[in-house]
């Protein structure tokens, strides 16, 4: 895969840009604090994240969110890419959630961080797959900065017991947290913006969801039909 697929300029049947690939961001522990601010849902949850950061944070993320062009960051999966994009669209800005395979026409939006939440576009099992895979190509190869990176679009009640231990290290390598430990049980205590979301494997092998705001569920009117539902599943497969 040459570098134009790895960090497109511009990602099929999405419209936004100018994409600006800014790998560098990953190193700085006030990016974290804003990106993982949508998982937070409580006020203990705020403390343990931003602590005596909260200023500094959100002025970071002011300027982040004020530039012209849209800070993009990939992950390789099984089979394709998952893209996550700062929308920095004036009156709509947000986190967009893609996975893109170069055989499709389209990628597929399977999470959206925003005024209006939608998701969750991986499970835990899809989530550690991603992280681990120790696949070139995306802006890192660092796994604590690959599962941070797709924390936000992630919900899962069915999470193993290492879980706790595993999004704890991942935040005490990434960030500057004081209690990595309490932050990571809160965190999967609250589930994210989506809430308790249960995974399930229909008849014909698709991975999906009960999240009311999915594009996973095919219950919900805006779900993804049946056959691309099918091919997310077989891309994130670990």
């Amino acid at each position: 895969m040459n570098s134009a697929d790895m960090h497109p300029d511009q990602i099929p049947g999405y419209q936004g840009g100018p994409l600006a690939h800014l790998p560098e961001l990953l190193n700085e522990p006030l990016f974290w604090l804003g990106h993982l601010y949508p998982c937070v849902h409580s006020e203990e949850a705020e403390e343990l994240l931003f602590g005596a950061d909260y200023d500094a944070a959100e002025d970071f993320h002011r300027q982040l969110s004020g530039r012209l062009d849209w800070p993009t960051f990939t992950v390789p999966v099984a089979a394709g890419r998952l893209h996550i994009i700062y929308r920095n669209l004036e009156g709509d800005r947000g986190t967009d959630y893609l996975l893109r395979h170069p055989d499709w026409d389209r990628a597929e939006l399977i999470a959206r961080n925003d005024g209006h939440f939608m998701g969750p576009g991986l499970s835990w099992p899809e989530l550690t797959a991603a992280a681990g895979n120790s696949l070139d190509g995306g802006s890192t190869t660092d796994p604590d900065s690959r599962l941070l990176l797709l924390l936000p679009a992630f919900a899962d009640l069915a999470v193993p017991d290492v879980a706790a231990e595993r999004l704890a290290a991942a935040l005490r390598a990434r960030t500057a947290v004081e209690n990595p430990e309490q932050l990571a049980a809160t965190l999967l205590e609250d589930q994210g913006p989506c809430g308790p979301t249960h995974w399930t494997t229909t008849n014909d092998g698709q991975w999906i969801n009960d999240g009311h705001y999915s594009y996973r569920n095919p219950t919900n009117k805006f779900a993804l039909p049946a056959e691309r539902l099918a091919r997310v599943t077989a891309a994130l497969a670990s």
